[in-house]
């Protein structure tokens, strides 16, 4: 789009940073393509869970080939075009070349704009190439774009198959598994092997396209500038015993000198179902009315420039609103983490209608719409649209309504991804083994609290008000001083009485009450509000150890992060005075390591979530920049390259698990807490 680099540099909001791995492609859990180097071109790209989804972009620069992204294999030889810098915005990546006489711009918007659902929902990104001369003269240049068909299966040896389709002022290439399994794999280290991946171009006179194997397109492009006819037969351009021959969908284009005469390929996914809801299929939201994947493409190249724009904005606005409210160097982990946290969602749809948006507990257990994984991430999705929260929200209500769930508080999760057909971490719904009771209760009842106050209805809460009830009454029995038991941090294993676990049950307590406030059960308001201000007067004796509080009640000379305090002041609550929290602030500026404030005393790691909302305590912007600053750090120094991990040591950057989650949408906490 014209003069798009120029905007973004203008801004001068983007300024270069190192993340741990920059998203490209980045659409669902299935769906999501990274460059995990310094350098688009030295290194293959991946798929979050780190197998290879390979991408290569070369281009030919008077009769010369250099390689701007991909590399790790035969695609080596081709020597690379210096990289100058990657900018990483929230729907946006810009990367820039600089040699041959030119300097080229490589963009990737995945087009995740709040207000409009529909184009939020797409499976598609847009991958666009623009170049200058840097040296007074014009240049001749064709660019290569492939796409592997390996984003199309789950194991390399899978087979698949291709065809070209007939599209309106498209070309279009399509790839998926000669089998299509739908929906017959769950867990959490798995790829999609089902649906079918597109690449598509505007039909222009210099566009050639191919599905072919990656040398001989490669080849042809290097010699000629241009791809070859396909060299398969229509439907056999692999098979199970001859995965040697790696089939690309390919195509070749000319990019004329200047800004303003950009080219792109839109790369696209459909799953045409892409979710068990208890047993039933449910299409992705963007199918709702009918679309099939030829249409969607379709009008993603007739709205190409307004999307892209709007994409601009977006990302200036976003970027300006992050950085006034805590700087800079915040501004940039929250840019990192938009997309990542989005992409670890599907945004589907019930066959009544109902948003459902389910996120994958990436890297952990692989767990479908886990309640504590959305807790973490909900402060996103609060200030950029609450529906998809309530997409999140509603289906567990819905869960613990049924007489199939026997507990007395809120459910774990809702089955393995991507089938969602009841809870199966812990004892799921045979045993109490495992659950996180007040966890799980606590968390529901300050969402659905954060969401009536955010959008200013109450429905849900009035539809389950029973459920709800249910839920405090529990955290009224054994919230307060909770027995041993998991919480959201289950790595770090079962703890009795645990202090931040009891604040948690406190304001969710105090969310409640609030609720019955606005629901009009004023009875219930009075007595759970007065419960949860008692219980407040009582956490702070439990809690006292001098400056600060403890890990556990009854364990001097520990401490621990009490991010979900938190709340209070996002919500309103007022139950706790001030001096809590900026007492444990002061303490904790005491504690910070290299790389950030661990999670507690008992081992040197953090949770990048719980630190920000832990920094958003603070009363003023000196605090929470000073811990927000050891973080900062941390993303440009670690060495372990994987799209950002949520769980890594303090002292040496390494990560210490879980990568690519949704949880990172958490560090947006700071825009509620005005």
């Amino acid at each position: 789009m014209k003069f798009l680099l120029a905007i973004i540099l203008a801004s001068g909001l983007f300024a270069a940073d190192r993340p741990p791995a920059v998203p490209l492609v980045t659409n669902d859990p299935y769906f999501s393509v990274w460059s995990a180097t310094d350098q688009l071109n030295t290194d293959v790209t991946r798929h979050w869970t780190g197998t290879p989804h390979p991408l290569t972009s070369l281009v030919r620069v008077d009769g010369t080939t250099y390689r701007l992204m991909g590399g790790g294999d035969r695609n080596s030889q081709i020597a690379p075009l210096p990289q100058k810098s990657v900018l990483v915005a929230p729907t946006q990546t810009t990367y820039r070349f600089e040699g041959a006489g030119i300097d080229v711009a490589m963009v990737f918007t995945t087009p995740f704009l709040p207000d409009n659902l529909d184009v939020f929902s797409w499976p598609l990104t847009y991958i666009s190439w623009s170049a200058v001369p840097t040296d007074g003269r014009d240049h001749t240049v064709q660019v290569y774009f492939e796409a592997s068909t390996e984003l199309a299966v789950n194991t390399p040896d899978q087979p698949v198959a291709w065809t070209r389709l007939k599209s309106n002022a498209l070309r279009v290439l399509r790839a998926g598994t000669r089998e299509q399994p739908m929906l017959q794999k769950s867990g959490d280290n798995l790829r999609i092997d089902w649906g079918y991946l597109y690449a598509a171009m505007i039909d222009t006179s210099d566009v050639t396209e191919a599905a072919n194997d990656r040398s001989k397109t490669r080849e042809d492009f290097t010699s000629s500038g241009t791809v070859t006819e396909d060299a398969y037969g229509e439907h056999n351009p692999r098979t199970r015993y001859s995965p040697v021959r790696n089939p690309v969908l390919a195509f070749s284009f000319s990019l004329a000198m200047g800004a303003a005469n950009s080219r792109y390929v839109m790369l696209a996914y459909d799953d045409l179902y892409s979710l068990e809801y208890f047993n039933r299929r449910v299409r992705p939201y963007w199918r709702r009315n009918g679309m099939e994947a030829k249409e969607l493409l379709q009008n993603a190249a007739v709205h190409h420039n307004d999307i892209i724009r709007r994409c601009i904005e977006f990302d200036i606005k976003m970027m300006a609103d992050l950085e006034r409210e805590g700087g800079r160097q915040y501004a940039a982990i929250a840019a990192l983490s938009y997309r990542q946290a989005i992409a670890a969602h599907k945004l589907a749809v019930d066959n009544d209608g109902k948003i459902l948006f389910f996120s994958k507990e990436n890297f952990s257990n692989g767990s479908i719409n886990t309640v504590d994984v959305f807790y973490p991430s909900a402060p996103l999705f609060l200030y950029i649209n609450p529906k998809l929260l309530r997409g999140s929200v509603e289906p567990i209500l819905e869960y613990a309504a049924m007489p199939r769930w026997p507990w007395p508080y809120a459910p774990h999760d809702l089955g393995t991804y991507p089938l969602a057909n009841g809870q199966t971490y812990g004892g799921g719904e045979k045993s109490e083994q495992n659950q996180m009771p007040v966890e799980e209760s606590g968390n529901m009842l300050i969402l659905i609290g954060a969401l009536a106050k955010a959008d200013g209805q109450t429905d849900l809460a009035s539809k389950y008000w029973p459920t709800l009830t249910k839920w405090a009454e529990f955290l009224r029995d054994k919230g307060l001083d909770p027995e041993n038991q998991l919480c959201t941090d289950d790595f770090a294993g079962h703890l009795a009485r645990n202090a931040n676990l009891s604040l948690k049950a406190i304001e969710g307590l105090g969310a409640y009450s609030m609720l019955a406030e606005m629901t009009g059960h004023k009875a219930e308001a009075e007595k759970y509000r007065a419960i949860a201000k008692e219980y407040a007067e009582k956490w702070m004796g439990l809690a006292a150890d001098g400056d600060h509080s403890v890990l556990a009640f009854g364990n001097p000379g520990t401490w621990s992060q009490k991010y979900n305090l938190v709340w209070d002041k996002i919500l309103g609550l007022n139950l706790f005075p001030a001096d809590v929290a900026k007492r444990e602030i002061a303490f904790y500026k005491t504690k910070q390591n290299q790389y950030g404030l661990p999670l507690d005393n008992r081992a040197p790691y953090t949770k990048l979530d719980w630190l920000v909302w832990t920094a958003t305590l603070a009363d003023n912007r000196a605090d929470f920049e000073a811990l927000i600053a050891p973080a900062y750090k941390w993303m440009n120094e670690t060495p372990t390259r994987v799209p950002l991990t949520d769980w890594y040591m303090t002292t040496d950057g390494k990560q210490r698990g879980f990568q690519a989650r949704s949880v990172v949408g958490g560090v947006f906490i700071k825009m509620l807490a005005h």
